[in-house]
């Protein structure tokens, strides 16, 4: 059973109508880079609760989640009305295992995301721990507008921390955007577009794919992988090149 404890929350940015970041203070016990923990409040007499990852690194006090507001949704549309200085409970324990020490070393690490779930990789990033396994880091970060890209100047000032190391690249999917291939992964990806516009190429050989986002995504992009790359799921019995988060 959960231990939850109480946290305050200290920031709160409003990117777009849907999306939110929210900053907290609480006292959680260590989590690795790549976990999640779940938010909770208690609605009538009911604890409501959602799992979400962390965004920032563990060593950051400040804890930092991204999430989109349903607008149907039982927590959601609560946790994008909180102000500084409100409440909301949080797990001790961070829970989850997308995370770098479940990832074979290769050549070029492929952090492949949609929507709020680039959290994790942004996590994996700020920390810096256990990135020089690979050769190659590219972060890539697909959404609808242009307007949902409310990460890309952490991104970009990652890139210039990673020294050439790590590329990024923005997809969008509904509108044209300078910089920002247009589509969805798994297309961009048969068609070559992906690899063409990063300059690396995706091989069981010298790549490690790390999924992370809509459903639809992780399950078409893995059997793309399957089929026409020959990758296979990664497995702590059997070694892979793909590994997998559903965001919901």
């Amino acid at each position: 059973m959960a231990n939850w404890v109480n946290g305050k929350v200290i920031q709160v940015h409003h990117w777009t109508d849907a999306l939110i970041s929210l900053v907290v203070n609480a006292p959680i016990d260590k989590f690795t880079a790549g976990q999640f923990a779940k938010l909770a409040l208690d609605i009538d007499g009911e604890r409501v609760q959602r799992a979400y990852s962390y965004v920032n690194a563990p060593d950051d006090p400040n804890l930092e989640f991204y999430l989109v507001t349903v607008p149907d949704g039982k927590l959601s549309p609560k946790l994008s009305a909180l102000e500084v200085g409100d409440e909301v409970l949080i797990t001790e324990q961070a829970s989850g295992f997308f995370v770098l020490e479940e990832i074979p070393t290769t050549n070029t690490l492929w952090m492949l995301s949609t929507g709020t779930a680039i959290g994790p990789f942004l996590s994996i990033l700020q920390l810096g721990h256990d990135l020089e396994r690979f050769e190659n880091i590219v972060l890539v970060h697909a959404v609808r507008y242009a307007n949902d890209l409310s990460y890309l100047p952490l991104m970009e000032k990652l890139v210039e921390r990673y020294q050439g190391k790590l590329r990024i690249q923005t997809i969008v999917s509904r509108e044209n955007h300078i910089g920002s291939l247009t589509g969805r992964i798994p297309a961009l990806i048969e068609s070559g577009a992906l690899e063409k516009t990063v300059g690396l190429t995706i091989s069981p050989e010298e790549s490690h794919i790390m999924l992370c986002g809509n459903p639809q995504m992780v399950r078409e992009t893995q059997q793309l992988l399957k089929e026409q790359r020959e990758m296979r799921k990664h497995l702590r019995r059997k070694p892979g090149h793909i590994t997998s988060e559903q965001y919901w």
